[in-house]
């Protein structure tokens, strides 16, 4: 085995060309831990999608979106102290389920 021979994991979380392929599965987190997170929504709120920081939301309550709204603020810092890392910077919320952003 050579001796500059680097295990799979050690590529993808060291070197920069990674970056943004870590950034999305770290993104994809948040959809995937926000009912552990936020267990009290569990059946009220659905996590679309995270793109660029935001976090999108389907909530069919308008007093809940409302209500959400209103602590935006702790729901972004609760989210990004669960993960150490400050990822989500705000919070959207769409009438779509599972919707997919793409980038231009």
């Amino acid at each position: 085995m050579p001796k500059n021979f680097k295990s799979l994991s050690d590529v993808l979380s060291g070197e920069k060309e990674f970056l943004n392929f870590r950034k999305s599965v770290k993104e994809n987190d948040v959809i995937v831990l926000f009912n552990e997170i936020f267990p009290e929504f569990k059946k009220l709120v659905s996590p679309s999608n995270v793109h660029k920081g935001v976090l999108y939301l389907s909530v069919d309550n308008s007093v809940l979106r409302n209500e959400i709204h209103l602590r935006k603020k702790q729901m972004i810092e609760k989210i990004n102290s669960h993960l150490n890392q400050q990822l989500i910077n705000d919070v959207k919320f769409t009438n779509f389920r599972n919707i997919n952003r793409k980038t231009k």
